[in-house]
């Protein structure tokens, strides 16, 4: 199956993990933030190019050389990877074992969509936004219903030690109480490691 691709970008460093990392962005998203990074994923027209697994693979083979000496390898995003979770397990089953998963994902899918994924993925990155219900739907136009249970079952059967949680400030939505308030929801759950950062609003006047 043809799968549409935002981007596939080589030769990342300290960006995902460790080593050499290339980064394989899916077109598609269920969410509809304000301030979108890669709101091409989105679009009609937003589709770069349509590939299956197998042609990716040949893709990213290139740098197998630099995935083995580095100990890095493939980074899913997008977009919502996990809207692709067939495709990322069949990816998973013919690549170099020596090569790291990583997965960029906000966790807004169908349970059994990241349960595919697990046995492959060497650590994630997750993007929760907000985990106050009330935030997190004015922000994305969308629930967190699904985000908080997949992160619960995610904090039972994986090791939180390889889970990165991103807990932006987003200007006009949350707050640095807002923000404290999830990280302690989130530890509560079993959650250890954590990123803070600020959107940074272009100035277009």
């Amino acid at each position: 199956m043809k799968l549409p691709l935002i981007g596939i970008c080589r030769h990342r460093l300290t960006t995902d993990g460790q080593g050499v990392t290339t980064l394989v962005a899916f077109h598609g998203c269920p969410l509809r933030c304000k301030y979108c990074l890669n709101a091409q994923c989105l679009r009609a027209d937003g589709v770069w190019h349509r590939m299956d697994m197998q042609e990716i693979l040949d893709e990213v083979m290139v740098d197998d050389l630099y995935y083995k000496a580095t100990g890095g390898g493939i980074v899913f995003g997008g977009g919502e990877p996990l809207l692709r979770s067939d495709g990322i397990v069949d990816f998973c089953q013919s690549r170099p074992m020596e090569w790291r998963i990583y997965i960029e994902t906000s966790l807004n899918v169908e349970r059994q969509r990241l349960e595919a994924v697990i046995p492959y993925i060497d650590h994630y990155y997750i993007d929760v936004k907000d985990m106050n219900p009330d935030i997190y739907r004015r922000y994305t136009k969308r629930s967190n219903r699904r985000v908080i249970s997949n992160l619960r079952w995610l904090a039972s059967n994986v090791d939180t030690e390889k889970v990165i949680i991103r807990l932006p400030h987003i200007p006009n939505y949350n707050t640095e109480q807002d923000i404290e308030r999830s990280q302690e929801q989130l530890e509560a759950m079993g959650f250890k490691v954590f990123d803070h950062f600020e959107y940074i609003m272009q100035n277009k006047g």
